[in-house]
């Protein structure tokens, strides 16, 4: 697309290239006076801490010895230091005791959130198993004894030796370990800050009348072109030869985005055509699919499709995904043929999700459970797309 000139120009104006007037392109986050929106700052867990202080009607120095258990609190929630390591830092003309910080703790601990202030996980259970109201007393009983002596058996989901260390039956146990999942490990993360990071798709598949489609994201296009008035001095020869190499190097700009542009298309059309069974039943029919073939059916080089697949975002039915989620290692079929990584780690991920949470599965029943689907795969790769996956290994599964 032609800007060299005033003709060129307007042409441009009217084309998909078109950045329109500088400064006013929608999306860029800003008001019509150019400001750019603010966003307001959120309350951190010490300020929530210490306004509950500030009304609490103490004296002084109970309120900043309170303080001073309170900056010693992480953003998960926990003190970070013993109270003697914050007692021997004190002056000792303070004449600070233990006493009184103990006192400073327990009034922090009785803050919103419920288990701030914890020394370690199992007491931060406790302190909100404590306040947890419409529990019956005896499973408050039951889960305060798990979380303060049997935590690490209660994480390994050990439930045997808890039945039998608590002498109590399945539904005791059960019901102490709904009223144990209903608390925060980490009652401060609420309050940490941080910021979302939003992915606008290069490229939108959409499901039409001949198959599935594949457009460019005009929202992330830039719409480039040369000023009106230049291009005009220029074709009138008034222009000076300065002004006419900056005229060229904008040309190349121009054609060199819309050259990027068209390649990130012409990838993706590529991968949907080559994906199709994907974006018509999901990850499960992912097929094999390496940089190479793109490269060879485009006639570009390998390279290429691999600086153009990163960072570049496809949106589809699905959901979003980075060009290179669709290429991957494959596995041998029992028949001969290749199965997609991707499509076996959804197959586990299936499995898992529709196994007996009493008897899960382990990774060699998933594996015989693949090769009954012609997919010859081992337990340890299993394993490994398992814990790719994030989900947990069998004895963590289990439930009661």
């Amino acid at each position: 697309f032609d800007a060299a000139g005033a003709d060129g120009e307007r042409d441009a104006d009217r084309g998909e290239g078109d950045w329109g007037e500088p400064g006013r392109g929608a999306g860029n986050g800003e008001d019509e006076d150019g400001r750019p929106q603010l966003e307001a700052a959120g309350v951190t867990l010490r300020e929530h801490l210490s306004e509950q202080v500030r009304v609490t009607g103490l004296g002084m120095r109970d309120r900043a010895l309170a303080e001073l258990v309170i900056d010693a609190i992480d953003d998960n929630g926990y003190l970070e230091e013993q109270l003697d390591e914050i007692h021997a830092r004190l002056p000792e003309e303070l004449e600070v005791e233990m006493d009184e910080l103990r006192c400073a703790l327990a009034l922090v601990q009785s803050l919103d959130p419920v288990g701030v202030g914890a020394r370690s996980a199992a007491e931060c259970l406790a302190l909100q198993i404590r306040a947890m109201p419409g529990v019956p007393l005896v499973t408050r009983r039951m889960a305060l004894k798990i979380v303060e002596g049997y935590l690490t058996w209660f994480a390994q989901r050990e439930f045997n030796k808890l039945k039998k260390a608590l002498d109590c039956d399945d539904e005791d146990l059960r019901e102490a370990q709904a009223v144990i999942r209903q608390c925060n490990p980490h009652p401060g993360a609420a309050f940490a800050s941080s910021t979302s990071d939003y992915v606008v798709p290069d490229v939108i598949v959409r499901k039409t009348k001949n198959g599935w489609g594949v457009m460019l994201n005009q929202d992330v296009m830039p719409r480039l072109r040369v000023n009106n008035m230049y291009a005009a001095l220029l074709k009138q020869g008034k222009g000076e030869s300065q002004m006419s190499a900056q005229l060229q190097e904008a040309k190349w700009l121009i054609k060199n985005m819309r050259q990027r542009f068209d390649t990130i298309l012409r990838v993706s059309q590529a991968i949907v055509e080559r994906q199709r069974n994907f974006f018509s039943h999901g990850a499960v029919a992912m097929r094999p699919l390496v940089l190479r073939e793109i490269a060879d059916t485009l006639g570009l080089h390998e390279s290429t499709i691999s600086r153009v697949t990163t960072q570049k975002f496809m949106l589809t039915p699905h959901g979003m995904f980075e060009l290179k989620y669709f290429f991957g290692s494959h596995v041998a079929t029992e028949a001969g043929g290749e199965a997609s990584s991707t499509a076996i780690r959804a197959l586990i991920a299936q499995l898992t999700g529709a196994e007996d949470p009493k008897n899960p599965l382990s990774d060699s029943k998933i594996a015989e459970m693949l090769g009954e689907q012609g997919m010859v795969i081992a337990r340890r790769t299993v394993a490994k797309y398992r814990e790719a996956l994030k989900i947990p290994p069998v004895s963590l599964r289990k439930s009661l």
